[in-house]
Parts: C-alpha cells; structure tokens; sequence
C-alpha cells in the first residue's frame, strides 16, 4: 500500500511551536503544552502521541490522521482537538524526535573518550531508539542536486510505505538554505551541530572515512531502523544491519 508523503516545510517541520499559525502568533500545539489538561485529556493526549510515533515510525509521515485514530482507540475528533492540523501533530512527533537525537549525540559526545566509540555509541543508541524512523526530511539532506539545479534545491530522502515494509526514496525540496540548513529549523541545526562534531573527532582520529559526511551518519539511523512486525526479528536485524553500516563508515589503512 503507498501511501502519500506530507507536504513538508522547514517552518511545519522541526521549528518550534511558536511558529505555527494563529492570530497571535502562537501555535496550537504551544498552547496545547502550556495549558494544564484534565487527566482524561492528558491520558488521551499521550494515547494519541504514541499512537504517532508508532504510526509515522511504520508508515512514514504521509500516513492519514484516521490511522492515528485508530491506534490511539479514540476518535479522529480528538485527534483534531489536540492538533487542528495533521501538520501540527507531525511537527510535534518530529521536533521530539530531534531533540531525542540531539541529547543523544551529546551524552555519547560527553561520556566517550575515544572518536570512534563516542559516534558508533550515539549511532547504536539512536538505532535501537527507532528514532531515525521518525527524521524530518531536513535533517536528511544529502546534498546532490540535479545538473542545472539552484544550489538550494537538493534532493531529500523520504520515507514511504512499500509491500515489503518502509523504504528511502529521494525527492525534491526546495527551502532557503543558509550552510547548508534551513534558516529557521533550529532543531536540526542543533543535531546537525552536535553530530558534526562526532563526525568531526572520529574524521581527525582517522578512524571515520574522510568523505563520510554529517548527512551520511543521519542516513545511516534511518536506514538501520526498519519496521517490522516481530520485535525481536525487528531488533536482530537492526543490530545486523548497522554492524555493517558501521564497517562501511570505518577508514582502512592505506
């Protein structure tokens, strides 16, 4: 079954809530943070967060709200309650999962000292995590572009939902960029920031291949993290998987 992917835009992506829509200024799901719940409503709030996680993480962002729903075991009304738009609820899932990335990157930063252990660490934990299921398309940038093409139109991989489960496929996007990130996506600039230096140390160290890049590792978690439907065979092929990714990444001796 394909499904269509979501219309993506730095600003509904990863920016931060207060970006999103409203007279004011200030965004639906910013508030919806900020305003304390009855414990029905947050019960059904988190219902409806994992629920997406879940969702998205298998079917990628272009899975409908009624999908959501479903998991969630609540109405689609109240999905639409919480996020008056799909876009809303697909920034909050991506933002979390960026800043679930970044933290991660940085204790792995924080806590190895040697290059190589402190990127294979953050790129273990981020796998196991399943996170890389649930990357915006802005942090997976990759930096080729079409011959004639602007140099602000690069080609992104999305996923999509194929017969034999999630695949990368590449599309065209087209946002301002400002070296090389959208300008108002600080979420990711912080992942990407904190990654570079990962890549950065391991490069110097001369245990990372030198033209191993930031996007390259990122591409990595998201295609060491497949959905399948048997949790451990999901987890052995993981592990399996990154192990020779992480050969791949690896400098060999001249």
């Amino acid at each position: 079954m394909h499904i269509q992917d979501s219309h993506w835009t730095s600003a509904s992506a990863v920016a931060p809530s207060g970006v999103a829509g409203g007279a004011n200024g200030r965004g639906a799901s910013d508030s919806s943070r900020n305003t304390p719940l009855r414990v029905d409503a947050q019960r059904n709030l988190e219902h409806v967060l994992r629920a997406a996680r879940e969702v998205f993480g298998e079917l990628g962002y272009g899975a409908p709200m009624e999908d959501v729903a479903r998991r969630a075991r609540v109405g689609v009304g109240t999905v639409y309650r919480r996020f008056p738009s799909k876009d809303v609820l697909v920034r909050r899932i991506a933002e979390e999962e960026t800043s679930r990335l970044t933290d991660q990157a940085r204790t792995a930063l924080g806590q190895e000292d040697e290059p190589w252990s402190a990127l294979s660490r953050f790129l273990r934990t981020s796998v196991a995590s399943g996170a890389g299921r649930l990357l915006p398309p802005q942090v997976l940038r990759v930096g080729v572009a079409d011959e004639g093409a602007e140099r602000d139109e690069t080609r992104v991989p999305q996923q999509r939902a194929a017969a034999d489960g999630p695949e990368l496929r590449l599309v065209e996007q087209r946002t301002p960029v400002q070296d090389g990130v959208p300008a108002d996506d600080a979420g990711a600039a912080a992942l990407l920031e904190v990654v570079g230096r990962l890549v950065d140390r391991a490069r110097e160290a001369g245990e990372l291949r030198s033209d191993v890049t930031v996007s390259d590792v990122l591409l990595v978690i998201a295609t060491a993290a497949p959905s399948l439907p048997d949790a451990a065979q999901q987890q052995a092929a993981s592990s399996r998987l990154l192990d020779i990714l992480l050969e791949g990444l690896r400098s060999r001796p001249a």
